[in-house]
């Protein structure tokens, strides 16, 4: 009579393993926030857009309606981008990277001209922005790049790595679009220091980061609404006057001191969704895209605006806890650009919402209207998800 011992493989004998489920080890906790930032998001722009589109007749809906689309699309991004081995998209990087910068140099030649930049591509009654893929781009081929050389970045392949990210710089730059290009350095800067630059190295790109933004300001290379925009938060009143608000700079003075007056009138709970006087006013030009952090700090208040961070800071946290379990320096390396790419925009975000930062013309993650970006930040996301599910792999 055979036992269930003698049933076993004899020594040696070739034993089939079961391959690894990724999809076991999805992140749960993180898919899970950015849907419900982005949930919270529909709410907002709802907010922001309903009272002066019924004003005109149309349905207070519309835009809320657009930006669930785009969410819901950007879920199914998501899944499709995570669902695909990360290491697959090294060998794509090439086609990735060359295709976008394509799409940058032809937005200059068939693109949508809106308030004074030509950075969109009208397809019916969308526009796609091809500066918002070139972010994703940028950290997919700077990856796969900079992993070949397994921690050890410098020399001529820094120079590259430089080079790469300089290209679609300059290109975002001249439609113009100064703060997309400020987010290609942010994921520049995060990919170079994870991927082994040496201290000297870093130090002299910082210094050499300061020098170019000096001789921007110094040889009048920005546009005057750019420098408007940083005379405006260098110089900022709390209240200002008639004759300064005709001026360009005056223009942007009021976009900050109305977003810290509607934050200021949160106070600690807010006044409830839908019903902030400054927002139901249209007080804050730009409320539902480049402002939308000042309808949320006057409708949810304090505690409101405190539970978004926090948020935010958890799919940060969550973005680095897969760059430090990753098995691979690519799967690092794509984490990296992804944080630093949405820590940069979201401090950016947040601190021009507040007269902290000079206002630079950027989203805030999953909560601005605007369809580009959200395919985009879900994108990044998914990259994420990709790198921590493949961790056993």
């Amino acid at each position: 009579m055979t036992s269930v011992l003698d049933a076993r493989p004899a020594p040696g004998a070739h034993v089939r393993h079961r391959k690894p489920v990724p999809w076991r080890h999805l992140d749960v906790l993180l898919a899970v926030t950015v849907v419900a930032i982005a949930a919270f998001g529909v709410v907002m722009v709802w907010t922001a857009t309903r009272v002066p589109l019924e004003a005109a007749g149309v349905s207070g809906l519309a835009i809320a309606k657009k930006q669930a689309i785009f969410s819901a699309l950007g879920v199914v991004v998501m899944v499709v981008v995570a669902a695909v081995d990360y290491r697959h998209y090294r060998d794509w990087a090439p086609v990735i990277y060359g295709g976008t910068l394509f799409l940058l140099v032809a937005v200059f030649a068939v693109g949508h001209r809106v308030s004074g930049a030509q950075a969109w591509f009208q397809v019916g009654p969308y526009q796609f922005e091809p500066s918002e893929a070139a972010k994703l781009a940028l950290i997919v081929a700077l990856a796969a790049y900079a992993s070949s050389f397994k921690g050890r970045l410098h020399g001529r392949a820094l120079l590259a790595v430089i080079a790469m990210a300089a290209v679609p710089f300059v290109l975002v730059y001249k439609q113009p679009d100064l703060g997309s290009a400020l987010v290609l350095l942010a994921i520049l800067a995060a990919v170079v220091v994870v991927a082994g630059a040496r201290a000297r190295h870093l130090a002299a790109l910082g210094l050499m980061a300061v020098l170019v933004m000096v001789s921007v300001v110094q040889f009048g290379l920005l546009r005057g609404y750019q420098e408007a925009r940083i005379a405006g938060f260098l110089h900022t009143p709390a209240q200002a006057s008639p004759a300064l608000l005709q001026s360009i700079a005056g223009a942007n003075i009021y976009n900050i001191v109305e977003a810290k007056n509607a934050i200021s009138q949160g106070g600690l709970l807010g006044s409830g969704i839908g019903r902030g006087q400054a927002t139901n006013l249209s007080q804050v030009p730009a409320q539902q895209t480049d402002f939308i952090f000042s309808a949320v700090g006057e409708q949810v208040g304090l505690v409101g605006s405190a539970v978004l961070l926090a948020l935010y800071l958890l799919v940060m946290w969550r973005t680095w806890r897969a760059a430090l379990l990753s098995r691979d320096l690519l799967g690092k390396l794509l984490c990296a650009g992804v944080l630093g790419y949405l820590v940069f925009q979201t401090f950016e975000n947040v601190g021009m919402n507040m007269g902290i930062m000079p206002v630079a013309g950027i989203p805030l993650p999953w909560v601005s209207y605007g369809g580009s970006a959200v395919l985009v930040e879900f994108a990044a996301i998914g990259l994420v998800l990709n790198v921590r599910m493949h961790r056993f792999g």
